[in-house]
Formats: C-alpha cells, sequence, structure tokens
C-alpha cells in the first residue's frame, strides 16, 4: 500500500499542474512550490539550529501560536520554520513575530521527505492537529528527531482505524508523544496500540485566552458603531450570506460588520448589490461619516479577532455549507453569542457549545431571524448565553502547560 501511495502522490503532482490551469487554488498551490528547495537553501542557514511546525492551513496556525510562543521562550537561539500545506495558510501568513521562516510542504514523495529535512535539520518537529505525511513522518523516525502531535484530533473514520489503512499506523510511531483534544481521540490511539497519549485540549483556547490582555482598540469600529447592536459576521461564503442577509436587510437599529472569507473585489462587490442598507467597505472609509452606515465590509484581514470585542453577538462562518466551520473560540473569549450554520459535525467544540447553550445553530434564514430577534430583545438571555460562551473558554485553558511538561 505504501508503494501505491507514493506512485498516487507522484501522479497528483502532474494532475494538480494542470487543474491549476482552471483553478486559482491549485495554481497557487502548485506554482507556490516550484523552486522550494532552492528558496529554502537560501533563507535557512545550515549553522543554525531550527524547530520545524507544520500547519495545514489558517486554523491550524492559530492553534500553533500558543506552541511558538512557549518554543521562543524555551529555545530563544532556535530558529521557528513553519510550514502550510494549503494556500490560504502560505498566502496569509507570510511574516509573524513568532516565525522566522515560511515555507510551503513539499509533496510527500519520499525524495522529497529528504531533501525538506536536510536543508532544515530540525532539532524538533511538531504536527497540529492533523495532516499526517507517511514519507515525512517516516524520515523524521529513522532520524531520531523528537517529533510530537499538538491539540491532536482522531476520528474513527479515519484511515489509520480502518483495515485498508494499517500501513498507515507505522508512520504515526514518529510521534514521541501524542497531546490530544479529546477523550475519543485518546482512546482510539489506545485502540491501536499508542499509549504516550495525554488529553491536553485544544490550545487555541490559551491563543484566543490571550487576546483579552491585548490591545483591542479600533478606532473606526467605534466610529461606525456609536451606540447601536453590533452583530459582527465572520468569515462569511455566500452559503452564509443567505442566511443573514434577508434579516440584515430589514434591520433599522442593528449594525453589521461582515469580513467575508475571500477578500476579491468581485465578490464582495456581489455581496454588495444584494444589501440595501447604506454600506461601506473597509478600503474606502477614509473621509467618510461611518456614523451613517449601516454594514461595513472589512475587505481586509487581520481585524476580525479585534472586531469581536465590538460585537454583541457573532455569527462565524463555514458551517452555513461545505466549506467548513471558521474559529467559534475567537468571539468566544469576548463573552458573546454566537450563531452558526448547521454543518459542524466535524468541529467538536462548536457541538460542546451548542450543549451548553451558548451557541446556536440555524438551518436557514428564518431561523437566522428568530435567533437573532430574541437575542436582539431579550437582555437577560443575551447576557447569559455570552457568559456561558466566556466561561467556556476560561474552563479550558491549559493545553499548552501539557505540552511544556514534555519539552
Amino acid at each position: 500500500m505504501h508503494r501505491i501511495y507514493n506512485v498516487l502522490v507522484k501522479l497528483s503532482g502532474t494532475v494538480l499542474k494542470a487543474a491549476g490551469k482552471f483553478s486559482p487554488k491549485l495554481k497557487d498551490f502548485t506554482e507556490g512550490r516550484e523552486d522550494l528547495f532552492s528558496r529554502l537553501e537560501k533563507k535557512i542557514d545550515p549553522n543554525e539550529d531550527h524547530i520545524w511546525i507544520h500547519a495545514a492551513s489558517l486554523g491550524e496556525f492559530e492553534m500553533a501560536v500558543p506552541v511558538l510562543k512557549l518554543l521562543k521562550e524555551k529555545y530563544p537561539e532556535k530558529k521557528t520554520v513553519v510550514s502550510f500545506f494549503s494556500p490560504s495558510g502560505y498566502n496569509n501568513k507570510k511574516q509573524h513575530s513568532l516565525v522566522d521562516h515560511f515555507t510551503y510542504l513539499p509533496l510527500d514523495t519520499p525524495d522529497n521527505a529528504k531533501r525538506f529535512l536536510d536543508i532544515i535539520q530540525p532539532k524538533m518537529a511538531f504536527f497540529i492537529k492533523y495532516d499526517f505525511w507517511p514519507n515525512l513522518l517516516k524520515e523524521l523516525k529513522r532520524r531520531q528527531i523528537r517529533t510530537f502531535l499538538a491539540s491532536g484530533v482522531f476520528r474513527k473514520d479515519q484511515a489509520f482505524f480502518k483495515a485498508y489503512g494499517k500501513w498507515m499506523i507505522k508512520s504515526l510511531k514518529a510521534f514521541d508523544h501524542f497531546f490530544v483534544q479529546n477523550k475519543e481521540s485518546q482512546e482510539l490511539l489506545y485502540s491501536i496500540g499508542f499509549k504516550n497519549v495525554t488529553v491536553s485540549g485544544d490550545t487555541r483556547f490559551d491563543r484566543v485566552a490571550a487576546q483579552l490582555e491585548a490591545d483591542n482598540h479600533i478606532d473606526f469600529i467605534e466610529e461606525f458603531k456609536q451606540d447601536k447592536m453590533l452583530v459582527v459576521c465572520g468569515s462569511t461564503w455566500p452559503e452564509d450570506d443567505e442566511l443573514i442577509l434577508k434579516f440584515l436587510n430589514s434591520s433599522v437599529n442593528i449594525k453589521f460588520i461582515i469580513a467575508p472569507h475571500e477578500i476579491k473585489a468581485e465578490k464582495i462587490q456581489k455581496l454588495e448589490k444584494r444589501i440595501n442598507i447604506p454600506t461601506i467597505k473597509y478600503s474606502e472609509k477614509e473621509g467618510k461619516d461611518l456614523s451613517h452606515y449601516s454594514v461595513l465590509i472589512l475587505d481586509t484581514i487581520g481585524l476580525l479577532g479585534r472586531a469581536y470585542s465590538y460585537a454583541d453577538i457573532a455569527y462565524v462562518g463555514g458551517a452555513a455549507g461545505n466549506t467548513g466551520l471558521h474559529n467559534i473560540l475567537e468571539p468566544a473569549t469576548f463573552g458573546i453569542p454566537i450563531i452558526i450554520g448547521e454543518n459542524f459535525s466535524k468541529f467538536p467544540e462548536a457541538e460542546r457549545l451548542r450543549q451548553l447553550a451558548g451557541l446556536f445553530s440555524v438551518k436557514n434564514s428564518e431561523e437566522f431571524s428568530a435567533i437573532l430577534t430574541k437575542l436582539y430583545t431579550n437582555l437577560e438571555f443575551r447576557e447569559k448565553t455570552g457568559m456561558i460562551a466566556g466561561h467556556f473558554i476560561n474552563s479550558n485553558t491549559g493545553a499548552i502547560r501539557a505540552l511544556e511538561e514534555h519539552l
């Protein structure tokens, strides 16, 4: 099976390159990996010690931030290298104060794994949540490089727990220790013979809790909000717009901030055309009296986390369709109620918060309007729901402390 895997990975490189002619995302995926090794060799000083952290995409990078902070504190002399698999992760995080070098992860062939590790020569390696690559893990094991999984999640439908995927279990032997988010993941690892497992929780809780201590002040949002109720809709997709827009267009005393997941001009334009109340984009705000507008579209990145600090209610996108729910913990840390779409089965934190009644899932625009109306009109209900969300964050911090004990 491993041989078949290697053939398929090599074949995928050719297929993806051809598909890139029709898909901008796949084009970024393949072009970003061109001359990857030569670019890395120019960046990496072989005389310095490096720690490698792999994050599949942007969401996993947010989980990695507390890990990176810990590593910088514990090993200030070592350089950090962060790899991304997806273009969305790499393109949105090309610099960060805790990261010395960003790179794409090469396709997982045996030769690529060897060359990648030859260049970086990491003293330690960290994988965030998942994204297991058999050849890279095999090579890490062969070189006896200490390797950890942080904020890991395992599900019974993964290949490791199926008859056809037994060959992949060998790759997990590369990990010195698994730090997983929940008991289910621990039990699944136990079932295939791994006992080096700690249920530590999700490092994103540590990440978002730290946001409360940061400076979240944004002048233009204060000017926009005034004394009105503010709903912040974060990381939205067209499917989310279908839930939101009917209520938004009928609102009089509520203000909305919309932060679309994709900020391409043509997509923002389509969204603007569907909004019937005064709307302004972040890129056009200079010289305008923002208090006269009801909707502010953030056609930029990097402001959403702080924008949530001004929200009375949050809608988090991704679960109205099948793109994947975005980070509900960012708004929850500010103690506000959260609304999401219905497709969140792969996001245990959302299910837990829903069960606690700090989050509401809606199937259509009618359900969205109903719950938002209740939250808007019933102060006691809104405050109680927000308190549950804030407590949920406070009671789940500490994942990074468990990792620190093993370093």
